[in-house]
């Protein structure tokens, strides 16, 4: 691998952990309220613990969050598919 390829890689893992981070912190503030009523007043340690898999996740939380959507992605696999075919 080139030296500016391996710069443009590092710059961009870094972008996407920065703007995680920055999501990351508002999100678990305020955000994670919405999408997860479970959530709601759970203590700064619960926070604090989901905050890593926050910065990792953030653009599938700012989907979610974005849409206001409460359910869990339904999941889609062989057995579902073949269940629905049967209805």
């Amino acid at each position: 691998m080139t030296h500016p390829m391996a710069a443009l890689l590092v710059g961009l893992a870094t972008s996407y952990v920065v703007i995680g981070a920055c999501f990351a912190v508002v999100f678990v503030a305020r955000g994670i309220d919405t999408i997860d009523p479970m959530a709601r007043g759970a203590s700064w340690g619960f926070r604090l613990l989901v905050l890593p898999g926050s910065v990792i996740f953030w653009p599938l939380l700012l989907i979610r969050w974005a849409a206001r959507s409460m359910a869990p992605p339904a999941e889609l696999n062989a057995h579902r598919r073949r269940t629905r075919r049967a209805a």
